[in-house]
């Protein structure tokens, strides 16, 4: 519990943690306006009960959101300087494992607990689940992995 509680506290003296919610917070702007629109205004003209419309609007969220993520919080939330085609790399695979994970695991959980509610009701509080289950899994990726620190 206390090396827990250590780690807690260096996580919010060195602020990557406030650092990376500001920067969480303009990512949601941008991409979570771009997923609900894809998702609530766009005609799409497919079959009733058509997964094509989750999917391609959370994609999209996380492709406009992780273009500004990889810039934000490069540069301020973790202040990695130097730039290598490995880092780019690891952003990727870890944006790609959160949101399969994230998306993944809320929206069968969501059309669970809300079973005989609508799609677009199910489909639109699992987008939000998954959005919550993804800021904690990314954090977490970009700290020890994206942009690790060389010791």
């Amino acid at each position: 519990m206390k090396k827990l509680w250590n780690f807690a506290m260096g996580l919010i003296r060195n602020n990557s943690l406030v650092r990376f919610i500001l920067v969480g917070a303009v990512n949601t702007l941008v991409g979570t306006g771009t997923m609900f629109l894809l998702y609530n205004c766009i005609p799409w003209s497919v079959p009733e009960g058509s997964n094509l419309p989750y999917w391609v609007s959370t994609a999209a969220n996380y492709v406009v959101g992780s273009i500004v993520s990889f810039f934000l919080n490069k540069y301020f939330t973790f202040r990695t300087k130097a730039w290598s085609w490995g880092e780019v790399w690891r952003f990727t695979v870890n944006i790609l494992l959160c949101y399969g994970i994230a998306y993944g695991v809320a929206r069968p959980l969501v059309r669970w607990a809300l079973t005989g509610a609508a799609q677009t009701v199910q489909d639109n509080v699992a987008m939000l689940a998954g959005m919550v289950l993804f800021v904690f899994l990314n954090y977490f990726g970009q700290r020890f992995f994206a942009f690790r620190k060389k010791e």
